[in-house]
């Protein structure tokens, strides 16, 4: 059973607030169809399924060497098995030399730079290959230490040189740029390239944002570490990367197991949708942007600016399951609800904010096969009568989840696995398209 993960969350100034809101439009004789406080200042308990395992049990990460790391703090704990793995039993991250008391120094909290990263990469994927002597750098010269793991970094193709032939050596790597390299090292290149050009069968071509095959495929391999405790170190694709975080990302891409790839090759190497009318497909063009954006616990804001007080005060952008349905689909309702930044479609009637109380609230249970793009889709994940779980349908097999077990927002095969095994019934919310 999946990790439990999306707990009350809300701010009692955003009570306040919400409580000042409803006495301001009583004493104004507003109408409201909401007798109480909405129920999006709640959040919800989330599931999902088991995230895709490492070639190595929790016996044999207990046998990874410990090495005494004079800089790691305790809230590095999570990244420790990763840090020992790449920089202690390998020396790929193996950068800095030991402190005066033989204490090695791993600098978990510095930006990771593309010169380290690039050895890095050589170290754990090429290590003693030689670099065609064609490629060369206008700002990094043969002599330096740095240049050859640039250089089979670039012949790899997983990295690139910028304008001007520049490697940008100090450089600082995002999260996309990572995981593109760790993609192309795994041999997924092509199946990322497949998924840029998502599209319906009709030939409508879905405006997925650059590098969303990417940013799909490192989130279901788990490059992306989901910090649970402290949900403020999460990270969308485009944010600059730690050194703690990019361990994280090197030791997920060398440890999964053997049929993790081509497993994962064989979802979505084909993917297409059906064909869908405009409102459908404007959701699916809203739900894409956000693809690799982190599980944030009751989270329901999708930008780097701070979410407004209103929406508790997220400490960075993300969903939970039920926030990323509720924003995907949910119109203005004029009093607790604007959307902001606008979306590309107006929404329609979705009081509703948890899972829970979208599936209580549905008037016509829809069975699997009844479901159409746009559709909610429920799960009781584990097991006890109460649904925990909810995405979008999108069709042909395929929904945008946000899950705590995979840890943030993707397109997930929910016609068999999991999703179907713990499927409990859809509920439409778009008017049902006309013949």
């Amino acid at each position: 059973m999946a990790e439990r993960g999306c707990w009350r969350r809300r701010r009692l100034t955003s009570i306040a607030l919400l409580t000042l809101l409803l006495s301001l439009v009583q004493l104004l004789g507003a109408t409201t169809a909401h007798a109480t406080p909405p129920s999006w200042t709640q959040g919800e308990d989330g599931s999902g399924p088991p995230p895709l395992s490492t070639q190595l049990s929790r016996s044999e990460r207990a046998l990874i060497p410990t090495t005494t790391w004079s800089d790691l703090e305790p809230d590095d704990a999570w990244a420790k098995i990763a840090i020992n793995h790449v920089a202690g039993t390998h020396t790929w991250m193996r950068d800095f030399a030991p402190d005066q008391n033989g204490n090695w120094r791993f600098r978990p909290d510095a930006f990771e730079t593309r010169a380290r990263w690039a050895r890095a990469m050589y170290r754990a994927f090429a290590p003693g290959e030689e670099p065609d002597p064609s490629i060369t750098f206008t700002d990094l010269d043969p002599s330096d230490p740095f240049h050859r793991s640039a250089a089979i970094a670039v012949q790899h193709g997983w990295m690139t040189r910028g304008s001007g032939g520049r490697f940008d050596p100090t450089g600082i790597v995002t999260a996309r740029g990572i995981h593109r390299s760790l993609v192309r090292a795994l041999g997924m290149r092509k199946t990322a390239a497949a998924l840029d050009r998502l599209s319906t069968r009709d030939g409508y071509r879905f405006a997925t944002p650059r590098s969303f095959g990417v940013d799909l495929l490192a989130m279901r391999l788990g490059l992306r570490f989901n910090n649970k405790v402290d949900e403020s170190q999460d990270v969308t694709p485009g944010s600059f990367l730690r050194r703690k975080q990019v361990a994280w990302s090197l030791y997920r891409a060398t440890t999964l197991e053997d049929w993790v790839v081509g497993y994962l090759e064989d979802q979505y190497a084909d993917m297409v949708l059906p064909k869908m009318g405009a409102g459908r497909r404007s959701i699916v063009d809203w739900g894409v942007r956000y693809v690799g954006y982190p599980y944030i616990w009751a989270g329901e804001w999708g930008f780097e600016s701070a979410s407004p007080p209103a929406f508790g005060g997220q400490p960075g952008p993300g969903f939970d399951c039920s926030g990323l349905s509720w924003w995907a689909l949910r119109a203005d309702d004029g009093v607790y609800w604007e959307i902001s930044p606008p979306r590309p479609h107006e929404g329609w009637p979705l009081p509703q904010r948890t899972s829970a109380e979208m599936a209580r609230m549905t008037k016509v249970k829809l069975r699997y096969a009844d479901l159409l793009p746009g559709d909610l889709m429920f799960y009781d994940g584990d097991g006890d009568g109460v649904v925990d779980h909810v995405d979008v349908f999108v069709g042909n097999g395929w929904a945008l989840d946000s899950s705590s077990s995979v840890g943030g927002v993707t397109l997930m095969w929910v016609q068999s696995g999991w999703y179907r095994d713990h499927f409990v019934h859809g509920r439409r919310v778009l008017p049902r398209p006309k013949p």
